[in-house]
C-alpha cells in the first residue's frame, strides 16, 4: 500500500490560498506598522490579487508562520 502525497491539503493550506484582504487595507496596514514596527511600506504593499506575495513578505518579515500572519491581519480588519 502506497500513500500519494501529491493531494494532501490541509484546511490551514485551503484558507491560506483563499486569503483575501478585506476592509480598508490602508487602515490596517497602519495598525499592523505600529503594532509591528518591523514592517515596512513595502512589506504591506497590497494589489488585488497578490495576496500571496503580501503573506510572503509579512511572514519573512515578522518570522512567522502563514497561518499566524492571516490571524494577525484578520485581527487589524476594519
Amino acid at each position: 500500500m502506497s500513500t500519494d502525497s501529491r493531494n494532501t491539503t490541509t484546511n490551514s493550506d485551503k484558507k491560506a490560498e483563499s486569503f483575501k484582504i478585506s476592509g480598508d487595507w490602508k487602515k490596517q496596514s497602519e495598525q499592523l506598522k505600529e503594532k509591528f514596527n518591523q514592517l515596512t511600506d513595502s512589506d504591506l504593499k497590497f494589489e488585488p490579487g497578490k495576496e500571496n506575495e503580501l503573506l510572503q513578505r509579512v511572514e519573512t518579515r515578522l518570522n512567522k508562520k502563514r497561518e499566524e500572519v492571516i490571524n494577525i491581519i484578520n485581527k487589524c480588519e476594519v
